[in-house]
């Protein structure tokens, strides 16, 4: 094999017979695996946020472990700073559908006992607005914020003292 024979077979794939211009074909071949590529950095991609998610929601269906004294100093925190930056409300909770028992359908209809499809977290932080904030004037609201796809998503948590 002669010099120029063993640098056309060295010569990237991209180049064509003539060294410059890729075939046809060879561009479809170049686009197929440029695509591959891509599905499969977005399929490990979909299943690092999967796990992620499903972390996230066996950590928020488990019971916080906070005392009712430690609980309502955090809330007195929250409440605090957004006092001092002028705010009549805030969020205070963001959490996946998934920890309502009906996937956050009653909320988001805002049917009468929606409550009782809290589970985990949002569920424990609902228990402190009734027996500790709702006494003193704060509101709390739960309402879907975002709708993926066109279908309710995560849901948000805000306490209001207006």
């Amino acid at each position: 094999m002669d010099k120029s024979t063993a640098a056309r077979a060295e010569a990237p794939a991209s180049k064509g017979s003539d060294g410059v211009l890729p075939s046809a074909k060879e561009a479809m071949m170049q686009i197929a695996e440029i695509e591959a590529k891509k599905a499969a950095d977005y399929l490990r991609k979909a299943k690092a946020e999967d796990a992620e998610k499903k972390a996230l929601i066996e950590n928020l269906s488990k019971p916080s472990g906070l005392s009712p004294d430690e609980k309502t100093k955090r809330a007195a925190a929250v409440i605090q700073r957004a006092i001092k930056n002028g705010l009549t409300e805030v969020q205070v909770h963001r959490f996946p559908k998934e920890l309502c028992t009906d996937y956050g359908r009653a909320i988001n209809q805002q049917e009468p006992g929606w409550e009782k499809t809290l589970t985990g977290l949002p569920k424990e932080m609902y228990q402190l607005w009734y027996e500790h904030l709702r006494p003193k004037g704060y509101k709390l609201k739960y309402q879907v914020v975002d709708f993926p796809g066109g279908v309710p998503g995560d849901i948000g948590i805000t306490l209001s003292w207006q």
